[in-house]
């Protein structure tokens, strides 16, 4: 950002050096007192010469700002829907966590009793099933934002 800074203040002494040179050329114009009017149109033109290549490079600036901008702006959008995509798989984990401790109380109250409930004891399998399964999704799902953020490093090495 200092060098757009620097690059408009080097634009701007370049324009004013070009309005003194003009302001010098008009007084040659209306006066001959020796100051060479070619000199200064030569003056002139390095300054406008000079003022052209500060505006290109303040352009090419912009442009790799926004580039950047535009990249991080990617970036950012990528790592929310990540974030978002985790949140869903917390919440289905917290969920069958709830269920399955649940499941896990109601079938040590049965034990407790001498009650043998054979249905229990399929619910809570069941549930400890789909803990492992949602568990295992949500560790996949990780794998493959780490590979996903370690492809381009991979590519670029």
């Amino acid at each position: 950002m200092s060098d757009i800074s620097e690059l408009e203040r080097r634009i701007t002494a370049a324009l004013d050096r070009a309005a003194q040179a003009m302001d010098r050329l008009g007084v040659v114009g209306a006066s001959d007192d020796g100051v060479d009017a070619a000199a200064l149109a030569d003056e002139l033109e390095a300054e406008r010469v000079a003022n052209a290549q500060l505006e290109e490079r303040v352009r090419a600036i912009k442009e790799k700002q926004e580039t950047m901008v535009a990249g991080l702006e990617a970036q950012v959008a990528r790592l929310k829907g990540q974030v978002e995509s985790r949140d869903g798989d917390l919440s289905r984990m917290r969920a069958v966590s709830e269920k399955l401790r649940q499941s896990n109380q109601t079938l040590r109250e049965a034990n407790a009793s001498a009650v043998a409930d054979p249905e229990l004891v399929n619910a809570s399998l069941q549930t400890e099933v789909e803990a492992l399964r949602a568990a295992q999704s949500a560790d996949r799902a990780e794998i493959d934002d780490i590979l996903a953020t370690l492809d381009p490093v991979l590519k670029e090495a």
